[in-house]
């Protein structure tokens, strides 16, 4: 496994104090501030989340020079930063309640314990507070939305709490998912990186993930897996219209893992997808031909480079890795 170390830094603006309308502090415009501010001083890979920063590299040297280099950019910007809230180099640290160990991203010991010791809910208010953290961890939990949907139906309002068979499957499906929930991350850069993107359309939604590998690796690395309920008129969606949304879905989510530049190389061995770079529909479709342009305008710009089949083995990995 690949050595790393993270720096974390904290800073909130001082000479640029963001606020909304009616004088209330906003941490959506704090973030996009300070996210513009690093984005024009061309600042080095990171994670940002409102003024919580955290970059890693392979050396105490090269995360230090990093976060030199942030907190430079930000100085440059107007903004102030307390050196009692930066924090690293480090071969573990915590950043947002979570681990963060060799630049990997996982959910601490103490938080599976509390989890997998979870007794079964008896109310609807024991359910919320089960189904809370785990919605937290969702990107460790392959096809999360599917598992969670049975506990999550007796929560509503509507519905007198009935605690079955299925929600009792389920509650321990979860628990098992979360106590070998692999760690994600870190994400890399570079032309030997490859990003892959895997998606799935099963009979109640859809589901992703996005994996990196580099050569010498004998397997990818997760950077998350995510899922979603069918909305709408999506569930009348034909079979191949459905593989194509849960790959354009996927192409939307993992932006905000590995940014819009990165290319992506999609796992699915879908034949349409080849009729889609050549800008084709099938026959018989549901989603309007608007949706269809908004598809493969978006899966050609990520994926110029798609083959028909699966890449170093992808499936594979997934199922060892995920299912």
């Amino acid at each position: 496994m690949q050595a790393s170390v993270c720096f974390h830094l904290e800073g909130r603006a001082v000479h640029l104090e963001p606020t909304a309308p009616g004088g209330k502090h906003s941490p959506t415009i704090c973030h996009g501030l300070i996210q513009a501010a690093l984005e024009k001083g061309e600042a080095p890979e990171h994670l940002q989340y409102i003024d919580d920063i955290i970059v890693w590299g392979n050396t105490a040297i090269e995360v230090f020079e990093k976060g030199e280099k942030i907190i430079q950019v930000l100085l440059k910007a107007g903004f102030a930063i307390k050196q009692s809230k930066v924090k690293g180099p480090a071969r573990e640290i915590q950043f947002l309640g979570v681990k963060w160990q060799d630049g990997r991203q996982q959910i601490p010991t103490d938080v599976i314990n509390k989890i997998t010791a979870m007794s079964p809910p008896t109310s609807k208010k024991e359910t919320q507070a089960f189904l809370g953290p785990i919605g937290f961890w969702r990107r460790h939990i392959p096809e999360y939305s599917q598992t969670v949907s049975p506990p999550y139906l007796v929560t509503h309002k509507k519905n007198d709490f009935h605690w079955g068979p299925e929600q009792q499957q389920a509650f321990a499906q979860i628990k098992q998912e979360i106590a070998h929930a692999v760690a994600l991350g870190p994400v890399r850069t570079g032309p030997e990186v490859k990003n892959v993107l895997y998606s799935a359309a099963g009979n109640n939604g859809l589901s992703w993930s996005l994996w990196q590998k580099v050569p010498g690796e004998t397997r990818g690395q997760p950077l998350g897996f995510w899922s979603r309920s069918y909305r709408g008129s999506k569930a009348n969606y034909t079979p191949t219209e459905k593989e194509i949304l849960a790959a354009y879905e996927g192409v939307q989510a993992t932006s905000e893992a590995i940014g819009t530049e990165a290319q992506l190389l999609l796992a699915p061995q879908l034949p349409v997808l080849g009729w889609m770079f050549k800008g084709k529909v099938p026959s018989t479709h549901h989603a309007t031909d608007a949706t269809w342009s908004k598809w493969i305008t978006l899966i050609t710009q990520r994926a110029p480079h798609w083959k028909p089949e699966s890449p170093w083995g992808f499936r594979d990995n997934y199922k060892l890795a995920g299912r």
